[in-house]
């Protein structure tokens, strides 16, 4: 998915590291297990498990922003670094979206939501507005976050929740509405 969308958006993929000597992605180079990129080639952690991707982030120096083409990036909204902006994503106006997140595809972000960095936010989630998500967080597929509901760090909301009130650091939500568990 990652791989598409930066060549959609003009980014020269020249393969894919993975620690899995078996790994294969049709059309493109197993370069083998992640390590510093040499200088001028900067990579993307397209790894979907946060601790995972947090631990890789250090080895190296320069990440990729990937846009798909098909998201909707508003001139206001302001987008870090090694972050996946998925087909179909919306960012609104004035939202801030820290370093190494993922925009899923579908996934809605409206105005003046604040992304922590390393946080993950799956298909098809919304966001309302004034949302403010912590670091390290997951926001599960089709998820709901109501407007001005704010995420701790390292919580977990599940696939479908609605999140009607604050949830703290830790915590793993669930349901509608969202229940802590």
């Amino acid at each position: 998915m990652v791989a598409e969308a930066a060549a959609a958006a003009g980014w020269e993929v020249l393969g894919f590291c993975d620690d899995r000597p078996d790994a294969r992605l049709p059309g493109l180079d197993r370069l083998g297990a992640l390590r510093s990129p040499p200088p001028g080639v900067v990579i993307h952690l397209s790894v979907g498990d946060l601790h995972a991707r947090r631990a890789l982030m250090g080895l190296a120096s320069a990440f990729a922003t990937v846009v798909h083409p098909s998201a909707v990036v508003s001139e206001t909204a302001e987008i870090g670094v090694g972050v996946l902006v998925g087909a179909r994503a919306v960012v609104q106006g004035r939202v801030q979206v820290s370093d190494q997140v993922i925009l899923n595809t579908g996934v809605i972000i409206e105005h003046d939501c604040r992304i922590g960095e390393n946080t993950h936010i799956a298909p098809g989630a919304v966001l309302g507005g004034e949302v403010n998500v912590g670091p390290d967080v997951l926001v599960g597929l089709g998820s709901r976050l109501l407007p001005g509901v704010s995420i701790g760090a390292g919580a977990t909301i599940g696939g479908g929740a609605v999140v009607v009130r604050d949830v703290p650091a830790g915590q793993t939500v669930i349901g509608v509405p969202a229940r802590s568990v």
